[in-house]
């Protein structure tokens, strides 16, 4: 009986944890010499490795070990809206969260901000894939590590 009540509080825990919206992740960056293109600004391809930097910390700082252990993720699709170029010597913010998930399909929200103003440089939606470690072969999520990252389930 104990046994029962436990999953059934456990669930409650996550159902509550899913229906609060998520807090997001933020991580620091500094404007590198390297990031700079021949524009003198920063390589559009380095907005996108700052969105997959982030969105990884995330997964490191949030998820539970035993999972870390045994899920890969992959990029689906990416979509970038670039707003305001970065320059050598910014302060970057970037900021993610996850938004819908279903058992495989994670999608996942990141701004890209100037840290002096907070002015939004560039604003990123990724599909992310769970992989399994051993196989490389998709595979799901449990709703305890869904609870952790999203705010609901969706076909995403």
């Amino acid at each position: 009986m104990a046994a029962i009540e436990t999953g059934i509080a456990k669930s409650v825990r996550i159902l509550e944890k899913m229906s609060q919206p998520p807090e997001p992740y933020e991580l620091a960056i500094q404007v590198e010499p390297a990031d700079i293109d021949e524009l003198g600004h920063v390589n559009n391809v380095t907005y996108l490795r700052w969105v997959q930097d982030v969105a990884v910390a995330h997964w490191k700082a949030v998820a539970p070990a035993a999972d870390q252990a045994k899920l890969l993720w992959i990029v689906l699709r990416h979509e970038i809206d670039y707003k305001h170029p970065a320059y050598l010597g910014d302060q970057i913010i970037a900021r993610t969260w996850v938004g819908a998930a279903s058992r495989i399909r994670f999608e996942r929200h990141t701004e890209l901000l100037r840290a002096s103003g907070r002015l939004l440089l560039a604003k990123a939606r990724t599909l992310w894939c769970s992989i399994d470690v051993r196989t490389g072969k998709p595979t799901g999520v449990s709703e305890e590590v869904r609870a952790c990252f999203s705010v609901g389930s969706s076909a995403v």
